[in-house]
């Protein structure tokens, strides 16, 4: 079978599990032939199957993130490795960086709380390229995973990656002060209903935050204060019906906040300043 018959009836089987099954499909066929899927589709598509890409392709029938598969997971134009120690990046959080980029364009230190593959972090830096960084995260694996990318994008000289817990009381100590913050905490209801390819596969400890989602940035918040220079700024990720509730938390603590959309136009991106 060639490369593109198998791609098409790869397809026709995800498109049950999946509302990206072409695209899977060709994801998954490009890492079997470990080239990028451009490449694939301008120049093997007549070539013959390779025998790895079955396996792949019953790996994400069964739910599993083609991220997870791969290995890999593009975010604002960059490649991270992520594990089932991290979280999968996705499009949504780029508003997360958009914001923090248009709210401290002359950052020059810079946190990221929850920093799972990196990510926000990353990009921020790659963005900045004065500003030095730390991302933390209370799982060591991740901090691993972090610190791996920050190398193979040679960021590694400008972020530093810190075994961390915001629930532990001494969780700020030796960091500093910073112009700009970065989080992409759990929001997650404990109760929620989630799609298999995420409840099933993502770590629960950064995805669930107590009955209404909130626990997290009800410990976060009142802390901010400490970390946040003079005229800096932290941008938050949240869910789409949170903004009213981590709003109010937020000017219990004293901050003015702002609110930016994802590109579907839904609430993505509290700032506070």
């Amino acid at each position: 079978m060639t490369v593109a018959d198998a791609i098409r009836q790869a397809a026709g089987r995800l498109s049950a599990t999946s509302d990206t099954a072409r695209l899977d499909a060709e994801l998954l066929m490009a890492h079997a032939l470990g080239v990028s899927r451009s490449r694939m589709l301008v120049t093997l598509m007549r070539e013959d199957e390779p025998p790895a890409f079955e396996g792949l392709v019953a790996r994400r029938a069964a739910h599993e993130p083609v991220a997870y598969i791969t290995g890999v997971q593009e975010f604002r134009g960059l490649d991270f490795r992520v594990t089932p120690d991290t979280l999968i990046p996705r499009g949504d959080s780029e508003t997360i960086v958009e914001a923090a980029l248009e709210v401290a364009p002359g950052a020059q230190r810079v946190l990221d709380m929850g920093t799972g593959t990196g990510a926000l972090l990353l990009a921020v830096l790659d963005e900045l390229p004065e500003a030095r960084g730390v991302g933390i995260d209370a799982s060591d694996a991740a901090v691993a995973v972090a610190q791996d990318n920050g190398e193979r994008l040679g960021l590694s000289a400008r972020a530093e990656f810190l075994t961390r817990s915001w629930l532990d009381s001494d969780w700020t100590e030796g960091l500093g002060q910073f112009d700009l913050v970065v989080c992409n905490p759990p929001y997650v209801e404990q109760d929620a209903a989630l799609d298999p390819d995420v409840r099933d596969f993502e770590p629960g400890s950064a995805l669930f935050a107590g009955a209404e989602g909130l626990d997290d940035y009800r410990a976060i918040i009142p802390q901010l204060g400490k970390l946040i220079l003079q005229g800096g700024a932290a941008v938050l990720e949240i869910a789409a019906n949170q903004a009213e509730q981590v709003s109010a938390i937020a000017r219990d603590s004293g901050f003015e906040t702002g609110l930016r959309r994802d590109l579907a136009g839904r609430d993505r991106a509290l700032i506070l300043r």
